[in-house]
């Protein structure tokens, strides 16, 4: 084997690992680790501590009175479950429609710094011990709350992240690749967790250990993902509930799960520069294990090889080895579907054989398109929102 084959194989490779190989790898090590090892979660007795709901919401008017009575609706004691909206910038009637309510607490801010500016105000009117952030565009299960604090009796915990649920009209938990995407990340996110942390969490919903929350830079993208790896920096667990979920609606179409798709891409890559302690072996090597590989070769180096791995198999097929030839078959097929998908999408047409390439060539450019808006400075924090296929009301109603 010559230098540009083991060059070749080692593409595939890292490509396979970042994909799928991680999974089986994670997946075994738990499965050691159940032999070996405890189950140390104690559900031996209730624990039922003061916490506060923070739900941010901007321009939320469409739905914000779902949201604010699925929130009360949660199961646990009222005078244990403080609620908070916080709502700056918001300039439809969404505020208007907040002060209706007696329940709950409502900030405003007529300036809009963002979603990071806006949960750091929020954290100074927080006096519970815990607190948990979820979407406004969410619906959480009644039990959400309980079954994300059960988890804080064990002092290594410094935060819960919940579930994300693909809900349609149909009442089915997936559509479309996005669905299938979100069920993979759900099955990492529990090896993960079970193997010894998540290594960032979804604010779709997610909870801190009060004491161990930090304010975070107004410019902030990803607040939730950086806040919760601080707190892992800090050499805490955090740890993945599926039993307390959120649901929302699928992006309205592939161009606005881009458009989302980009801008986290953008705040992976600020991130990793934020987090550069965790990227030293050294330090914490099983954190360095999984944050390497279930988020930064995703974010960083595998789109351009799987590019790279293209051109590299075209120089290979002059090759003695009738291997390469195959190899380039598999790209011409996979991408060919990828287009193929990318037509009838715009035709709207979904067809699953077709639409899974073309989302995941679409995600990979996005890591791309997200690069280039970070090192230009272009991606705003202020959170732009998708738009989806449709709300909380279509959820509860």
């Amino acid at each position: 084997m010559n230098l540009n084959e083991l060059l070749f194989f080692t593409m595939l490779f890292t490509i396979f690992y970042t994909y799928i190989g991680y999974g089986i790898v994670i997946f075994t090590l738990v499965k050691v680790k159940r032999i070996f090892g405890k189950n140390k979660t104690d559900n031996s007795n209730y624990f039922e501590p003061e916490v506060t709901l923070v739900v941010p919401a901007y321009n939320e008017e469409d739905f914000i009175d779902e949201k604010v009575k699925n929130s009360l609706e949660l199961d646990y004691p009222k005078n244990k479950l403080k609620i908070i909206f916080i709502a700056d910038g918001s300039n439809d009637g969404t505020v208007d429609k907040l002060n209706m309510y007696n329940e709950i607490t409502v900030l405003y801010d007529d300036i809009r710094a963002g979603k990071s500016a806006a949960e750091n105000r929020a954290m100074k009117f927080v006096k519970t011990p815990f607190v948990i952030f979820c979407d406004a565009n969410t619906y959480l299960n009644k039990n959400a709350v309980k079954e994300i604090v059960k988890h804080y009796k064990d002092d290594n915990i410094g935060g819960v992240s919940g579930e994300k649920r693909i809900y349609t009209k149909n009442t089915e938990m997936a559509s479309g690749s996005e669905g299938l995407y979100w069920k993979y990340e759900s099955f990492l996110k529990k090896m993960d967790s079970e193997f010894y942390t998540i290594v960032g969490a979804a604010g779709e919903l997610v909870s801190f250990r009060c004491s161990l929350v930090e304010d975070l830079e107004n410019d902030t993208i990803l607040d939730d993902f950086i806040q919760s790896m601080r707190i892992v920096e800090k050499k805490y667990r955090f740890v993945y509930e599926p039993n307390a979920y959120a649901m929302e609606t699928p992006s309205e179409s592939v161009k606005e799960e881009l458009k989302r798709k980009v801008r986290i891409a953008a705040g992976g890559w600020q991130a990793m520069f934020r987090l550069k302690s965790i990227l030293n072996p050294l330090t914490q090597p099983v954190v360095f294990f999984q944050y390497v590989s279930h988020r930064v070769l995703r974010w960083s180096v595998t789109p351009v090889l799987l590019i790279l791995a293209f051109f590299q198999n075209i120089t290979l097929l002059n090759s003695d080895s009738n291997i390469f030839t195959y190899t380039m078959i598999a790209q011409l097929t996979f991408y060919t579907l990828a287009i193929l998908g990318w037509y009838l999408e715009n035709k709207q047409i979904k067809i699953k054989a077709f639409f899974v390439p073309y989302y995941f060539t679409m995600m990979n450019y996005a890591v791309i398109a997200g690069f280039i808006r970070f090192v230009k400075g272009s991606q705003k924090s202020a959170w732009e929102r998708s738009k989806r296929a449709s709300g909380v009301k279509n959820m509860v109603g």
